[in-house]
């Protein structure tokens, strides 16, 4: 992974002094080859250890491997890699703000697909199906986090899962009071903080289900609860493009976990194409 998007992917879960550190370097990434890290420090207020140990956070053996790999990213990024570039330049001055919205939601979605492992959509994909053939799958979002939970429920009916989904917390906990080992319970939630769906998450698995969280790459209650975490990473100051880059990156891993599921099982495709018809025969009336 770049070391800039992981310094991105990363930013939620620092202190207020290592997010100093990685908007500096995010913003600066081009100048870092003429900072010693005591020059960083001095540049930013804060003492030299402080810079050693956010690098070391981020998995480096110290300043200078951060450095030099920062210096690949750029010299990729240099030869058109479009993922370094969209690292490097997040919200270029220069574009439109069509073309720097795209930038923006191409860094998004890179680095929520780099922080989500293909074995965890694997893993995802294979508990969706085990729980859609002989068992249930529940799925809630409170309030905007409920559109991408409803949204998710209708592609996977569409494929022959039915999914028990509501959006009001006190009916989701009288509904898996029926749960059992192999159902699984989805839970939509950006912040993963909200008490009501924590306590459903911890009754559903005293009921030997599975939780699924979909949270920002946040460290939360809800995430700490989960059998399997999904995480979004959508990063930037201004208030409101970072719900966009939320709901883009959040449907790019949707749209990985389903195509999944639609490739993992003929049956399954098969039962997509014949409501996809039904479908367009009703619209066609």
């Amino acid at each position: 992974m770049s070391p800039l998007v992981k310094i991105r992917a990363e930013r939620d879960q620092m202190s207020a002094v290592e997010r100093r550190v990685a908007d500096f370097i995010l913003e600066n990434a081009q100048l870092l080859r003429d900072y010693s890290s005591q020059q960083l420090a001095d540049a930013l207020g804060i003492s030299q250890s402080s810079v050693v140990k956010f690098t070391q956070k981020l998995g480096f053996k110290g300043y200078p491997d951060l450095k030099y790999s920062v210096g690949e990213a750029i010299a990729r990024a240099d030869n058109g890699d479009a993922a370094q570039v969209a690292a490097l330049v997040p919200a270029a001055a220069d574009e439109s703000p069509a073309g720097n919205l795209w930038r923006c939601k191409s860094a998004s979605e890179e680095e929520t697909r780099l922080i989500n492992a293909p074995e965890t959509l694997q893993a995802v994909a294979d508990a969706i199906a085990v729980a859609g053939a002989g068992g249930k799958v529940f799925m809630i979002g409170l309030g905007d986090d409920d559109m991408y939970a409803r949204g998710f429920a209708q592609r996977l009916s569409l494929l022959g899962i039915p999914c028990v989904h509501h959006i009001d917390a006190g009916r989701m906990a009288a509904s898996v009071s029926a749960a059992g080992a192999g159902d699984i319970l989805l839970v939509f939630s950006e912040q993963g903080q909200h008490p009501a769906l924590c306590k459903i998450a911890r009754f559903f698995r005293e009921r030997r289900g599975r939780l699924i969280t979909v949270t920002r790459h946040t460290s939360n209650p809800l995430r700490a609860l989960a059998d399997i975490a999904l995480l979004v990473s959508a990063h930037d100051e201004r208030p409101y493009i970072q719900p966009v880059l939320y709901q883009s990156a959040l449907q790019h891993l949707l749209d990985g976990v389903f195509v999944q599921l639609c490739e993992g099982d003929e049956q399954r495709h098969l039962q997509l194409l014949a409501n996809l018809e039904r479908i367009q025969q009703m619209l066609d009336l």
